[in-house]
C-alpha cells in the first residue's frame, strides 16, 4: 500500500511537469527543454557551471534541478484572463521560455569573449540543437584550444614622482610574472590595485583609466608581451602634466539638517572617528575608513564627505556633513508563544536612546512579561506560568578599556557593552529568578572577515526562592527517584564566567569558535577566603555553591554554490564542556542538546540522546536528555523554486553524550570505540519563505536512524518509515546554519 502511494506522487509530479509544459508555445515555435556548455577536452581551469551564466537562455526553471514546476502551475491556467485562478496561476507560475536563435548566437559570442579573456586567443564555440516535437535542447561545444601565457613585461611610468612611489624597477613590486597565464582578470587586478597604492599617497585626482596595456603576440608562440603604461595627467582643457599630490588643510564638521545647524555628538567622538586628518595626505583608504566609523553609529543617519580645491594650490579642504537621528524611540511588541503545544501570549516595551552622552551610546531598556496556560500537571495548585523581566544594555561605539594602544583602536571597529538583566518565572512546580551582569567587547577589522568577542566578566546568580511540596517530594527528595542531575538544577547556583569568540565568514566558508570557563578565579580564593563547604563538599559564596567548569565550541559551514538557483551547504559542529573542580555536573544552561530545528531535524528539541539512552515516562525528562557532548553533520540542498520560496532536501546526523557516567543516563556515557554506533541519522525536505529581511522556514524530518533501540526495526526506521512515529516538523525563522 506504501509503495502504491509513492508511485502515485511521483507519476502525478511526472504527469503534471511533462504533457501541459508545451501549452502556451506557438506554431513554429520551440520550449527550450535543456542548455548544455561542453568542453572539447579536459580543462582544469575552465568552469562550465560558470560559463553557462553567459548564456542569455537558460530555459525554464526547475525544483532541485528536476522538476520544471513554475512552468507546470503556469500551463495549468485557462486562457480567459478574467477568470481570477488563471490570472493566480500565471502569476505563481513561469510563462515558457522560447528558443531565439538571436540570442544563441550572441551567447556563443560572449562565450567565445570569455574564454579569450581567461587566455584562451584562439578559442571558438560551436552550437547545436537538437528538436523533439515542440522543444528544443541547446549545446554550447567550447574549443579553447592552448592557453597563452605572459612573456616579457615592461612599466612605462611617465610621472617620475608616481615611478619613484611606485619602485616597478624592482621585481618584488611587480604582481604580474612571466609565464603566468595570459588571463584579462589579473591585468585588472594588477590595474586596479597600482591605482590604490596612488590615490592612497596623495593623488586625489588620479584613476585606473590612465593605466593601459599594450600586448605583443609573436608568431608560433603563445607567449605574449606586455607594455604597462602609466600616463601623464590630461583632460579636454589641459595638456599633459605630472599629477598633482594633495595634502590635507581644513577639516570642518557641518550639520546636514536645515532645521538645526548643532551636530548632537561631542567634538572628541567626531575626531576619534575620522581618519582624514589637516596636514596629511589623501588618501581614498582613509576616507572610506571614515565613512565606516561614522555608518556604525546608532547617533547618525546618513554622513556625506565633500573636498575643495584651494585656486592655485595643492591642498584640499574637507568638509564633513552628518545628519543626526532622533535620539529616543519606544516600541511595543506583542507576540505569541507554543511550548510543546502549551499556548500563551507575551508583551514586549523597548526604550531605546541612541546617544545617551552624545557619543552615540545606546541605550536599550526592556520590559517583558508571558503568559501561559500550562496542561496536563495534576496535583498543583496553579496551573499557570508566568515570566516578567527587565533588562538595560548600555553599549559604546568603541573600546572602553585601559593600556589599548591608539592604533589598535583606531585600526578596529569595536563595541563595548555592559548589561543587567533580572528574570521573574512563577510555575506550578517552583519559582525561580535570575539576575545576570555583563562587560563584553566585540570588534573586527574592517579589511578582512574576522569578528572577536571577550565576554569579560559574565556573572549569573541563580535562586530558587519556592518549590512545591509535591515537586519536591516527587522529584528532590523521593528515595526511588535520586537524579543527581536533577537535583542539581533545582537549587541556588552561581556562575561567574569568562569567554572568547571568534567568527569568520567570507561567503563560502564560514567557522565559528568558542571557548568559556567558569568559577576558576572563586576556585583560586577560595581557600584564601576560608569560604565554607555545603553537605555535598563544594565551596559557597554568599551561601551559594558556584559552578566550575570549560566549554569549547567549533563550528563550520561550507557554501557551494552549483549555479544562480542551486547549492549545496555542508555543516559540522562540535561541542564538548568539562564540570571539574568544585562542580561534578554542569549547569543546565550549558548542557547540550540534540534535534530541533537546527540540528538533527528527525527529532524535537531535547529529544535525541545522550548517546542510546531512552528517555524515561516522567514529566521533567528533559532533564535527562542533554549531555557534556555534542556532535553536528548536516547536509543541505537548496534550491530557489519561484518567487519568495525557496526547497530545501536534507540529511542530518549527530547526538550528545556525557563525559561522566551518570546512573541516571544510562548508554549515555561517550566512548570512543561505540560512539559511532549512536550517531543518529535523519533525512527530509523543507519549504522557505524568503522576505529579504527574514525567512519563515519550514522543515519536515525523518528518522533513518534511532540509536536508541537495539532491534534492527526500530533501529533502521528508514526501513519501515512510519509518519506518527517518525515524522518531526519544524517552524523556525532563519536559516539552520
Amino acid at each position: 500500500m506504501r509503495i502504491s502511494i509513492y508511485i502515485y506522487v511521483i507519476s502525478s509530479a511526472a504527469l503534471l511537469t511533462s504533457c501541459s509544459s508545451t501549452k502556451y508555445v506557438p506554431e513554429g515555435k520551440y520550449l527550450i527543454d535543456k542548455v548544455n556548455v561542453r568542453t572539447d577536452a579536459r580543462y582544469n581551469d575552465i568552469n562550465r557551471s560558470r560559463m553557462k551564466s553567459y548564456v542569455r537562455q537558460q530555459g525554464n526553471s526547475r525544483w532541485f534541478s528536476t522538476l520544471k514546476i513554475p512552468l507546470a502551475t503556469y500551463s495549468l491556467s485557462g486562457r480567459d484572463s478574467t477568470k481570477w485562478l488563471n490570472r493566480i496561476l500565471k502569476d505563481m507560475g513561469e510563462s515558457p521560455v522560447l528558443y531565439d536563435s538571436l540570442h544563441t548566437v550572441q551567447s556563443a559570442r560572449d562565450l567565445v569573449a570569455e574564454l579569450r579573456n581567461e587566455g584562451y586567443l584562439g578559442a571558438y564555440v560551436d552550437i547545436s540543437t537538437r528538436i523533439k516535437k515542440k522543444k528544443i535542447d541547446v549545446t554550447y561545444t567550447l574549443h579553447p584550444g592552448e592557453a597563452y601565457s605572459i612573456g616579457n613585461i615592461r612599466y612605462d611610468i611617465q610621472d617620475s614622482a608616481i615611478a619613484s612611489l611606485l619602485r616597478m624597477d624592482d621585481v618584488r613590486n611587480q604582481k604580474l610574472k612571466t609565464g603566468q597565464k595570459f588571463n584579462v582578470e589579473s591585468l585588472d587586478r594588477e590595474r586596479k590595485r597600482i591605482t590604490d597604492l596612488i590615490v592612497n599617497n596623495g593623488y586625489y585626482k588620479f584613476n585606473k583609466d590612465f593605466i593601459t596595456y599594450n600586448a605583443d603576440t609573436v608568431a608560433g608562440n603563445k607567449g605574449i608581451d606586455l607594455t604597462l603604461t602609466l600616463h601623464r595627467y590630461r583632460t579636454n582643457q589641459i595638456a599633459d602634466t605630472s599629477h598633482v599630490r594633495y595634502t590635507i588643510r581644513n577639516v570642518d564638521f557641518v550639520s546636514g539638517s536645515q532645521d538645526d545647524p548643532t551636530i548632537h555628538l561631542r567634538r572628541g567622538v567626531l575626531k576619534s572617528n575620522t581618519f582624514i586628518t589637516p596636514q596629511s595626505t589623501y588618501s581614498s583608504h582613509n576616507l572610506q575608513k571614515t565613512y565606516t566609523h561614522f555608518g556604525r553609529l546608532q547617533a547618525i543617519k546618513y554622513t556625506n564627505i565633500g573636498f575643495r580645491e584651494v585656486p592655485d594650490s595643492t591642498v584640499l579642504d574637507c568638509n564633513i556633513q552628518i545628519s543626526t537621528n532622533k535620539p529616543s524611540t519606544v516600541s511595543f511588541q506583542p507576540e505569541g508563544t507554543n511550548t510543546a503545544g502549551d499556548f500563551g501570549a507575551a508583551v514586549a516595551l523597548t526604550y531605546q536612546n541612541r546617544n545617551l552622552f552624545r557619543g552615540s551610546e545606546l541605550l536599550s531598556v526592556e520590559l517583558r512579561g508571558a503568559y501561559e496556560a500550562i496542561r496536563g500537571l495534576e496535583g498543583y495548585s496553579n496551573e499557570n506560568f508566568e515570566e516578567y523581566s527587565a533588562e538595560a544594555r548600555l553599549m559604546f561605539p568603541r573600546f572602553i578599556a585601559p593600556l589599548l594602544p591608539y592604533g589598535f583602536k583606531r585600526r578596529v571597529t569595536a563595541t563595548s557593552e555592559v548589561s543587567l538583566l533580572y528574570d521573574l518565572q512563577n510555575r506550578p512546580e517552583y519559582h525561580r529568578r535570575v539576575l545576570s551582569l555583563a562587560w563584553r567587547y566585540r570588534w573586527n577589522d574592517a579589511n578582512h572577515h574576522d569578528k572577536y568577542q571577550i565576554d569579560l566578566i559574565d556573572l549569573n546568580y541563580v535562586f530558587m526562592p519556592w518549590i512545591s511540596d509535591k515537586f519536591r517530594k516527587d522529584y528532590l527528595d523521593n528515595a526511588d527517584n535520586r537524579n543527581a542531575i536533577l537535583r542539581y538544577n533545582y537549587e541556588d547556583l552561581l556562575i561567574m564566567k569568562f569567554g572568547v569568540g571568534f567568527s569568520y565568514n567570507n561567503g563560502t566558508d564560514a567557522i565559528k569558535v568558542n571557548m568559556e570557563t567558569a568559577g576558576n578565579l572563586l576556585n583560586l580564593l577560595s581557600r584564601p577566603m576560608h569560604l565554607q563547604k555545603n553537605e555535598m563538599g563544594l565551596y559557597k559564596l554568599f551561601n551559594i555553591a558556584y559552578a566550575q567548569y570549560v566549554k569549547g565550541d567549533f563550528e563550520y559551514t561550507k557554501n557551494i554554490r552549483l549555479d544562480y538557483n542551486n547549492s549545496l551547504v555542508a555543516h559540522v559542529g562540535l561541542g564538548i564542556a568539562y564540570p571539574y573542580g568544585n562542580s561534578t555536573i554542569l549547569p543546565f544552561e550549558k548542557r547540550y542538546f540534540s534535534g530541533g530545528a537546527n540540528s538533527v531535524r528527525g527529532w524535537s528539541v531535547r529529544e535525541l540522546g545522550p548517546g542510546k539512552f531512552i528517555g524515561r515516562d516522567g514529566k521533567i525528562d528533559f532533564i535527562n536528555q542533554t549531555g557534556d557532548m555534542k556532535l553536528d553533520l548536516n547536509l543541505e540542498y537548496r534550491a530557489h523554486l519561484f518567487w519568495k520560496l525557496n526547497g530545501a532536501l536534507f540529511v542530518d546526523a549527530g547526538n550528545i553524550w556525557t563525559l561522566r557516567n551518570y546512573e541516571d543516563q544510562q548508554g549515555g556515557q561517550f566512548n570512543i570505540n561505540d560512539f559511532w554506533k549512536q550517531i543518529a541519522l535523519s533525512y527530509g525536505w523543507g519549504v522557505r519563505l524568503n522576505f529579504d529581511y527574514f525567512i519563515l522556514r519550514f522543515d519536515f524530518g525523518m528518522k533513518a536512524i534511532n540509536p536508541a533501540y537495539d532491534n534492527n526495526r526500530q533501529h533502521y526506521p528508514i526501513t519501515n518509515p512510519r509518519l506518527s512515529r517518525d515524522l518531526t516538523f519544524h517552524f523556525a525563522v532563519g536559516m539552520p546554519f
